[in-house]
């Protein structure tokens, strides 16, 4: 059935400008249509959110946080955002049209795809992501539904709904947002995000790419969740026999259960991504997955969802080894609110009960819902307006309007809502309230701004502690070699000192490694002349514990590192590994062999060979001694003289 049809936006101009065509698709928190700009005649999509979300003041900043995110984005493999608006109670965002499919489209229809396809979508779509990162954003909802395939093959990352700054890290108690098969375990178990949560669903969506399903499956939500905390990605080989081995190590690397053993960013993971692809023949790229893994799939568990945090606290669940994934029964309701796991059923109640049940049901129909809207009709009670992203005019209009008064007036810095906009109201919207009560609003100062501070030459920690002072936060820190500026002092902010930034906003610093230094070569040396010579070029030491055979004497320096010839800075460590003596082996009895006999057993054993011919042994071919006897033992790469007679 078409549900396009029954949709009562189709049809409609929203704002004046957009005619809603057609629905694309529906998921719990938006709607997408496909629509034309009347005013510059174009196709795009029109993310409409849902109207019961949109007296949601959290759910109204995410959805408008995500346009002006996705804003800053310039990059080929990010849908554009063109506009943000309301309409009634219509709050929508104007984004690019992509005609095509997504990944979980092909997914569905085809199953597991070959490593060279899972490997050409998974590239644009971490250089999106890592765009994203670096600017400061992670995306939270990494999945097939948001990677989006052009009809001309182009790869591009949607839905950036749950976007949140890098720097912002969120333990709540009431719920994490995401979805149940591409959630990293720090996002189940304490609600934090940073970019590692999306390395983790971009690991979970290459294997479902090499396999044709997900890593985690089982009857319920809870289950998933659980599998997350405690068990391991599996090597996708196991699924797909000949896949290579370092396939295996990408997926591994990106869904540690651990985080800092993660890449720290799409960045970081599309450089292992590449390396790992270097090395693949052709045959392996193109190697047909088995037809058995395309599966059918129910999309219940690919929802973007709103999860109880109780039921994300790890205990041990029940699971049934048995199940298959994706099961029509995992406990979603299709409004994308997560449930508690699926109640057995229980036995049915005799006919007498029923009847009973029925009689008290009525009469609470009678007297709790008669008596509410006896209260309602009297008129001791009204319900607050939609005041969300109006003017602090049209608020107080509309509050007037409802029988109500303005109360306290509060104003608060806002990088997503316009300067004169109500943030939110107490009550909220929505709520019962009795005639001419108060209502407090709080509206918005506009985004806050602040100068970036001069911490040229300030220790890191002061010019990090300097810039939190001033409402900002200390970003990525990269490093360099300075002859003026002291080690671990900072040489310069990017951006500069003296811009205006968003309070909030990432700062970079670039801190001193010191003044070079030339690394000298203390291989050979003992150990005290190697320490003072590295220790008066400013460097510190550090003596392996393991020694090595070398050609180097006992107690000598065998290798460092770095090596000679590097670049340190003043204060490195260099380690010293030290010699146990050469490695010392048996020598081959060679005489009487011929000469190119001899030369082939002692080098095969490990030494170099000299010959002694002299007069009489220039065309002789037999060798009649050796410089070290056959069976004695000799230093292993030192020379055996033969003499050929």
């Amino acid at each position: 059935m078409d549900t396009t049809l029954q949709d009562p936006l189709v049809g409609q101009v929203l704002d004046g400008r957009y005619r809603v065509d057609a629905r694309i698709a529906a998921g719990g928190m938006a709607t997408v249509y496909r629509a034309l700009d009347t005013r510059l005649d174009r196709v795009l999509a029109l993310k409409v959110m849902h109207p019961t979300l949109a007296s949601d003041g959290a759910f109204v900043e995410r959805f408008i946080r995500e346009a002006k995110s996705v804003a800053r984005l310039d990059h080929p493999n990010v849908v554009q955002v063109y506009d943000q608006g309301t309409d009634g109670s219509y709050v929508y965002l104007a984004m690019e049209y992509i005609a095509g499919c997504t990944l979980r489209d092909v997914l569905r229809e085809r199953g597991a795809v070959q490593p060279r396809a899972a490997l050409d979508i998974l590239e644009p779509v971490l250089a999106a992501l890592g765009a994203a990162h670096r600017a400061g954003f992670v995306h939270r909802d990494m999945k097939p539904e948001n990677v989006l395939i052009g009809d001309d093959g182009r790869v591009k990352v949607a839905d950036f709904g749950l976007v949140r700054s890098v720097d912002t890290v969120t333990s709540t108690t009431g719920a994490v947002l995401g979805t149940v098969s591409y959630l990293a375990p720090e996002q189940i178990e304490q609600g934090t995000t940073d970019p590692r949560v999306d390395v983790y669903a971009c690991g979970v969506v290459l294997y479902e790419m090499l396999t044709g399903t997900k890593p985690h499956s089982g009857d319920s939500p809870a289950q998933v969740l659980y599998k997350h905390l405690h068990e391991d990605v599996p090597p996708p080989s196991a699924l797909v026999p000949g896949l290579p081995y370092t396939l295996d190590e990408l997926v591994a690397s990106a869904t540690a259960r651990t985080p800092d053993v993660r890449p720290h960013d799409a960045v970081a993971l599309l450089a292992q991504v590449r390396e790992a692809r270097r090395p693949l023949t052709d045959e392996q790229l193109d190697a047909l997955p088995p037809q058995a893994l395309t599966a059918d799939h129910d999309n219940a568990e690919d929802r973007t969802s709103v999860i109880p945090r109780a039921l994300t606290v790890p205990r041990p669940l029940p699971v049934n080894e048995d199940a298959p994934g994706d099961a029509p029964g995992d406990g979603f309701d299709r409004t994308a609110r997560f449930q508690s796991p699926p109640v057995p059923p229980r036995r049915r109640p005799a006919r007498p009960r029923r009847t009973v049940l029925a009689l008290i049901t009525a009469v609470l129909v009678v007297f709790g819902v008669g008596a509410g809207v006896w209260y309602i009709n009297s008129g001791q009670f009204t319900k607050v307006p939609p005041l969300l992203t109006k003017t602090e005019a049209q608020a107080r209009d509309r509050l007037k309007s409802a029988g109500l008064d303005v109360g306290q007036v509060k104003r608060t810095y806002s990088d997503t809502v316009e300067r004169g906009t109500v943030i939110g109201s107490d009550p909220a919207p929505g709520a019962r309230i009795r005639d001419h009560d108060s209502v407090t609003l709080t509206v918005s100062l506009g985004p806050e701004t602040v100068n970036v501070p001069n911490v040229e030459g300030q220790p890191r920690a002061k010019a990090e502690a300097r810039l939190k002072a001033d409402g900002l936060e200390p970003g990525m820190v990269t490093r360099e070699f300075s002859d003026d500026v002291a080690r671990g002092s900072v040489i310069r902010t990017t951006p500069d000192a003296g811009t205006k930034r968003h309070a909030g906003s990432a700062i970079a610093l670039v801190v001193s490694k010191g003044s070079p230094v030339d690394m000298p070569d203390v291989t050979g040396d003992d150990l005290d002349s190697a320490r003072e010579e590295l220790t008066n070029a400013g460097l510190k030491v550090k003596v392996a514990d393991k020694r090595v055979n070398s050609e180097y004497d006992s107690g000598k320096v065998a290798a460092q590192s770095p090596a000679e010839g590097t670049q340190a800075a003043e204060g490195d460590t260099v380690t010293l590994t030290l010699s146990k003596g050469p490695e010392m082996i048996e020598v081959p009895d060679v005489v009487g062999d011929s000469v190119d006999d001899a030369h082939d057993a002692l080098e095969g054993a490990g030494f170099e060979v000299d010959e002694d011919r002299g007069l009489l042994g220039l065309f002789g071919d037999t060798v009649k001694e050796q410089s070290v006897e056959g069976g004695d033992t000799a230093p292993k790469g030192s020379t055996i003289t033969i003499t050929i007679r």
